[in-house]
């Protein structure tokens, strides 16, 4: 049972340490909102610097690229019916960006449960072993003790990363959506400045 125990936290370790390692390589600002693309969006002004802007996004491939290109090729629908067409582009971009963070709330919860049945079948060991030769083998006593407490200590390691992980994810994408949200609102008012659609 020792081993299946240790197996177990070590396979929750490193799921947990591939999702940490893929999601800081994937919500880094600039894969996200680039700021070529940020630049050129700032200075589209004429229908000139749209395509401009469209060449950039294309080069630049991101979630605010996408967003501005699905927009740009909508322009000529209402300003009401791009925007709602944006804001549903937009939670599917941030689902993506999302991806993982389930994985890594999961092992939260698990890993210290592992831990806990590392520590319960470590006591059922040294209880079985006290009920048949007493306390008379104090190292074989000593030794189920130092496994209850290394299985619950490794249940913590494991989850105490992913929590600090986890939050620290879903914060930034909140971020990373609050910024592409206010870029696409300022792209979207200049563009129906003055046409009152």
């Amino acid at each position: 049972m020792d081993t299946v125990v240790y197996i177990l936290l070590a396979l929750t370790s490193l799921v947990g340490v591939a999702f940490i390692v893929e999601r800081a390589w994937a919500l880094r600002w600039n894969k996200v909102v680039p700021h070529e693309v940020a630049a050129s969006l700032e200075a589209c002004e004429t229908p000139g610097d749209l395509e401009a802007l469209r060449a950039v996004c294309r080069q630049k491939p991101s979630p605010l690229g996408r967003l501005l290109l699905m927009a740009s090729d909508r322009l000529n629908w209402t300003k009401a019916d791009n925007v709602d067409a944006l804001q549903t582009a937009a939670r599917h971009e941030i689902v993506r960006l999302e991806r993982g963070l389930v994985v890594l709330e999961i092992i939260v919860g698990i890993a210290p449960l592992l831990g806990l049945v590392g520590t319960i079948a470590g006591m059922m060991n040294v209880f079985s072993e006290v009920g048949q030769t007493g306390l008379n083998d104090a190292a074989h006593f000593a030794a189920g003790i130092a496994f209850i407490l290394r299985a619950t200590l490794f249940g913590l390691l494991i989850a105490i990363p992913s929590l600090i992980a986890w939050n620290y994810y879903s914060k930034k994408v909140e971020v990373l959506a609050a910024e592409m949200e206010a870029l696409c609102d300022a792209f979207i008012r200049r563009q129906y400045a003055g046409q009152g659609r």
